[in-house]
C-alpha cells in the first residue's frame, strides 16, 4: 500500500496554523479598515424577561478596565452577517420566525461553553462578548477536529497517506475557511459529517449514525448524509437476499438500515416541530402564519422563500450574474470531480455499485493507485458489526472495526495480499452526494453560498490532491488550484469580516 507513513500531527499542525493566519488576517483588516455596515454592536435585549435582564450588563461589580472594555468591542463588533442570529439564539433562545432557519446545534454549544467554562468571564467583557468567544473557540477547534478527520477518512478511502495528506492540506486552505472561523455551522457540521463517515467506513455504523445525526442538527443537508446508510443497507440486503438467500437476515438488514437513516433524519423533523408548536399552537386561525395551514407544515422551507427568496431557478436573474461569477470555481471543481470518478468507474455509478467496472477502462497512469478494486467481486461498506459474521462468506471476511493502523501504519494481511486500492462502490456515495449538493447550489439557493455550501464535501479535496500529484497532467492546475484558495482565503478575510458581501 502506498504511502504507509502518518501524517497525522502534520494535519493538525497545518489546522492549526492555518486558522492562526486566517484570524491574524481578520485583525489586520480590521484594524485597516472601516466596516460598510456598523450596526453589529447593537444589541437590544431579549424579547424575555428573564433571558434578557442581564444581556447588556459588562460588568457585576465596578467597571472592568479600558483594555477588557475595547476587548469585548472587538470581539462583538466581530459579530456579523448569520453570526449575529447564531449568538442571538444562543442568548436569547429562538424569538423571531426567521430564526429557525438556524438550527440548534451550534447555539446550543456557544450556550453551554459559555455557561461552564467562560462563565467566570461575564463579569469583565459581559454576556454577549463571551458568547462570541465561545463561537470562536468551537468552531476552530471543530475546524481542526474535521481536518483530522478528512485525513483518516481520505487514507481509508484512497488507500494513500501521501495523497491523503495533500487532501487535508487543501481542507485547510480550502475557500470557505473565513467560515469555518467565524461563528458559522461549517465547521460542526464539517466535524460531525466527516467524522461520521469516517466511522462508517471503519464498520463503527452505531457511532457514524450518531455522528451524521448531529451534522443534522447542525445544517439542514445534513439529512442527506443519511443516503450514505441507505446506500450501505442496499448492498448489504442485496447480498443478504441474493446472495446467501436468506430472507430472515434481508429484513433486518431492511430494519436496521431504516432505523438508523430515520435516526439521522429525526433532529431536522424534531426541530421543525419544535417550531410549529412555538409558532402555530395555541393561536386563533387568523393569527396562524400561511405555512402552519399547509399539509405538511414545513417552517424551514417557508423561511428560506419567504426572507432570503430561495427556490428552483428564484436566482437566474441578470443581476445575479456577478454572483455566479463568484461560484464559478467552485462549481467548476464539483464538476470536474464528478467527471474524473464517473469517468474513471462508468459502469459502477450506472449500475450504482452492483457492477464491477472492466479492467481496460480503470485509468492507467493515474495518481490514485487503483489496485485489484476495479475488477474485483470484493466490493462493498464494511460489515455493521461482529454479528454480521453469520450473514455469509462476503460479510464475514471483512473486519468490522479494523484497527486504525491496519490503513494508516501497517497493513492488515488481506489487505497486502488484495494490492489495496480504491473499491469504486465505496466512492460512488460520495459522488451522488457531492451530484445532488452542487445541483441545489446551482439551482436552488443563492449560488454565492457554493463556496461553503460544497467545502465539507471529501471527493473536492480528494480530486486537487489527485491533479496536484498527477504526472499527466500539467503542474499549472495545481499552481491555480492553490492560487484559488489563497485568493478566496484573502478576499474572504478583507470582505467579510468588514461586513462587505461575500459568499
Amino acid at each position: 500500500m502506498a504511502g504507509k507513513s502518518d501524517h497525522t500531527h502534520l494535519v493538525i499542525k497545518y489546522a492549526v496554523v492555518s486558522r492562526l493566519v486566517l484570524i491574524s488576517l481578520i485583525l489586520l483588516w480590521r484594524s485597516l479598515l472601516s466596516p460598510y455596515d456598523t450596526s453589529a454592536s447593537i444589541n437590544p435585549s431579549c424579547l424575555s424577561s428573564i433571558n434578557g435582564s442581564d444581556s447588556g450588563s459588562n460588568s457585576k461589580s465596578g467597571l472592568p478596565p479600558v483594555r477588557l472594555l475595547r476587548l469585548a468591542s472587538a470581539i462583538e463588533d466581530s459579530i456579523v452577517w448569520d453570526s449575529v442570529y447564531f449568538v442571538r439564539i444562543a442568548q436569547c433562545g429562538y424569538e423571531y420566525e426567521q430564526t429557525y432557519a438556524f438550527l440548534p446545534l451550534l447555539p446550543v454549544c456557544i450556550s453551554l461553553l459559555s455557561r461552564t467554562v467562560f462563565a467566570p468571564l461575564i463579569p469583565f467583557i459581559g454576556q454577549r462578548a463571551v458568547l462570541g468567544l465561545s463561537g470562536y473557540v468551537l468552531n476552530n477547534l471543530a475546524f481542526v477536529l474535521a481536518a483530522f478527520y478528512l485525513y483518516r477518512l481520505s487514507v481509508i478511502i484512497l488507500k494513500d497517506s501521501e495523497l491523503a495528506l495533500r487532501a487535508s492540506i487543501l481542507f485547510c486552505l480550502n475557500p470557505a475557511s473565513i467560515f469555518y472561523s467565524s461563528i458559522y455551522t461549517e465547521s460542526m457540521y464539517a466535524l460531525c459529517s466527516i467524522g461520521g463517515l469516517y466511522y462508517l467506513m471503519r464498520g463503527s455504523n452505531n457511532i457514524a449514525t450518531l455522528w451524521l445525526a448531529l451534522s443534522g442538527f447542525a445544517r439542514s443537508n445534513g439529512v442527506l448524509n443519511a443516503g450514505y446508510i441507505c446506500f450501505q443497507t442496499m448492498h448489504r440486503s442485496y447480498k443478504a437476499a441474493f446472495v446467501r438467500k436468506h430472507a430472515g437476515v434481508t429484513v433486518l438488514v431492511l430494519l436496521s438500515g431504516a432505523l438508523r437513516s430515520l435516526f439521522i433524519i429525526f433532529p431536522f423533523i424534531a426541530f421543525q416541530a419544535y417550531g410549529y408548536y412555538n409558532m402555530c399552537v395555541g393561536g386563533t386561525s387568523d393569527e396562524m402564519r400561511p405555512w402552519c395551514k399547509a399539509r405538511l407544515p414545513l417552517l424551514y422551507n417557508y423561511i428560506q422563500s419567504r426572507y432570503w427568496g430561495v427556490g428552483f431557478l428564484k436566482y437566474f436573474q441578470v443581476k445575479q450574474i456577478p454572483n455566479f461569477v463568484l461560484a464559478s470555481p467552485i462549481l467548476s471543481l464539483a464538476l470536474c470531480t464528478i467527471i474524473h470518478y464517473v469517468k474513471l468507474w462508468p459502469e459502477v455509478f450506472v449500475s450504482l455499485g452492483f457492477r464491477a467496472s472492466s479492467p481496460k477502462k480503470e485509468l492507467v497512469g493515474s495518481s490514485i493507485p487503483l489496485g485489484r478494486s476495479a475488477g474485483s467481486k470484493n466490493v462493498g461498506f464494511p460489515s455493521e458489526n461482529r454479528s454480521d459474521a453469520g450473514q455469509g462468506d462476503s460479510l464475514r471476511r471483512r473486519k468490522p472495526a479494523v484497527r486504525e493502523e491496519n490503513y494508516v501504519v501497517q497493513p492488515s494481511e488481506d489487505e497486502a495480499s488484495e494490492n489495496s486500492g480504491i473499491k469504486p462502490v465505496i466512492v460512488v456515495p460520495f459522488i451522488l452526494h457531492l451530484v445532488f449538493m452542487a445541483a441545489t447550489a446551482f439551482f436552488v439557493m443563492h449560488v454565492q453560498v457554493s463556496t461553503r455550501f460544497l467545502s465539507a464535501s471529501p471527493p473536492l479535496y480528494w480530486f486537487g490532491s489527485y491533479v496536484m500529484a498527477s504526472p499527466c497532467l500539467s503542474k499549472r492546475w495545481g499552481y491555480i488550484i492553490w492560487t484559488y484558495c489563497a485568493a478566496y482565503i484573502l478576499l474572504g478575510s478583507l470582505l467579510f469580516s468588514n461586513f462587505y458581501p461575500f459568499t
